[in-house]
């Protein structure tokens, strides 16, 4: 282990272990087939180690791995690292913070991916806490610019993204926190596909419920993971769809996911919602008034029918 201005990374040893190991894992877990799959770890604040274009993740030995700067200049090892690698050297570059990048095709979360469907629902207490929302990347051609492109408005709001018609990418402070968070995509993608499709029933957690985890969330000091939407129900304001970070602007660390989200609020109250002892800023508000009832259960409609074909699909293959 090395520290660095206040950062501790791993040694050129330990990094090179550790890949091998969350490669082993990933091919045992069936996240990979074939020579699918890319991983990489800070060991600097301009390098890192990273796998091999070629090969299987679960048969890699230390020699095959590839040392680059943060610029994709190769630095040492006879491979040629995958064309994917822009991917996590984007992200190390958008997000000074993380240590390290997974990227796998795990099996029911990839299916979401091809759907072309987010994993955002709350009604997991652990997904939220941990996860939060894991919105899809738009289309990208693998190992060209377009994928870095596409997963950059993600990189300081959320901890994975789902890549169209691709697979999965997921980051974090360490190697082990990126596939722990590659496996929590899997596990809520999966629960997602049961509790949605085959059982039939979701029950969302209430924004109060959410709230309340957002507000563990924040005492553990994760300030991205992305906000999921809420059910009005058991709720003050059975008005509000989806809930906001909105607290006290100090409170506000990097990372916090704001833009695009929607705040606590009823029609015509002004923001912050009156009550909520906040001063956060929230960019937009939505209520049931500003819904379409008609398009919004077309849309609901439509997007039970691709889950239902992907449910198909997967049964299909796991026979």
């Amino acid at each position: 282990m090395m520290t660095v201005q206040g950062v501790k990374y791993m040694s050129d040893f330990e990094a090179k272990k550790a890949i091998l190991d969350i490669g082993r894992r990933m091919y045992e877990k069936g996240f990979v087939a074939s020579n699918d799959g890319n991983i990489s770890c800070k060991v600097g604040p301009n390098t890192i180690w990273t796998t091999p274009t070629g090969v299987s993740k679960g048969f890699m030995t230390q020699d095959m791995l590839v040392k680059m700067d943060l610029n994709g200049k190769v630095l040492m090892g006879r491979w040629k690292p995958s064309s994917e690698v822009k991917m996590h050297l984007r992200v190390y570059k958008e997000n000074p913070d993380v240590l390290a990048v997974t990227h796998a095709h795990p099996l029911v979360a990839t299916s979401f991916a091809i759907a072309g469907i987010s994993l955002d629902a709350a009604i997991l207490t652990e997904a939220v806490l941990g996860l939060g929302s894991i919105p899809v990347a738009k289309y990208a051609t693998p190992g060209t610019d377009e994928v870095p492109n596409s997963i950059a408005p993600f990189v300081n709001t959320h901890n994975g993204v789902l890549l169209a018609n691709h697979g999965a990418l997921t980051w974090g402070k360490d190697i082990y926190q990126a596939f722990y968070r590659l496996e929590s995509i899997e596990y809520y993608a999966t629960i997602l596909m049961y509790t949605g499709n085959i059982i039939g029933r979701q029950n969302l957690l209430s924004c109060d419920q959410v709230n309340k985890l957002l507000d563990i969330r924040h005492k553990l000091g994760i300030t991205a993971g992305g906000i999921p939407p809420c059910s009005a129900e058991e709720t003050n304001m059975k008005d509000v769809v989806t809930i906001a970070d909105v607290r006290p602007a100090e409170q506000l660390g990097k990372g916090t996911a704001l833009k695009g989200v929607t705040s606590i609020v009823r029609p015509g109250e002004s923001l912050p919602a009156s009550g909520c002892g906040c001063t956060g800023v929230a960019q937009k508000t939505l209520t049931i008034e500003d819904q379409k009832p008609m398009e919004a259960e077309a849309l609901g409609k439509a997007k039970k029918e691709i889950i239902a074909e992907v449910v198909r699909r997967v049964i299909e293959q796991l026979n």
